[in-house]
């Protein structure tokens, strides 16, 4: 079972971050962390490793709905958008929403992620017609 929405953009890293970030809003969200991996794994490792990047992401209506159902619900938000480059394009990956809380088996934080997961869906047909503008 795939727990991720994915697109190939032939974008670099910066430039597909820039985007997703601007797209994101216009579903709601926001951009509450960044987080560069490679950039970790350079200074704390000393590890080479490609252009990875995940961006914490949340929409403030649906957290709070979220929460109010489940106060230990914070633990699995925001959602992540991660970003990696790969030769010629980036790849971007969206957690589904409805895999996360399935486990829960909760009627009404299905339906919060039934409708977060529309929005992410929406997101990625965003950056489909990106690619084939």
């Amino acid at each position: 079972m795939r727990y991720y929405k994915n697109i190939q953009l032939s974008l670099n890293i910066d430039e597909a971050t820039i985007l997703v970030e601007e797209i994101v809003r216009t579903q709601g969200f926001g951009i509450v962390s960044r987080f560069d991996v490679d950039k970790a794994f350079a200074e704390k490792l000393n590890l080479k490793f490609r252009p990875y990047r995940i961006l914490g992401t949340c929409n403030p209506a649906y957290a709070q709905k979220a929460i109010a159902v489940d106060d230990k619900i914070g633990a699995i938000i925001p959602c992540n958008i991660m970003l990696q480059q790969k030769k010629d394009s980036v790849e971007v990956v969206i957690i589904d929403p409805e895999i996360l809380i399935k486990p829960l088996n909760n009627k009404i934080l299905t339906q919060i992620a039934q409708e977060i997961s529309v929005k992410m869906d929406l997101i990625i047909n965003q950056l489909k017609s990106y690619n084939n503008a």
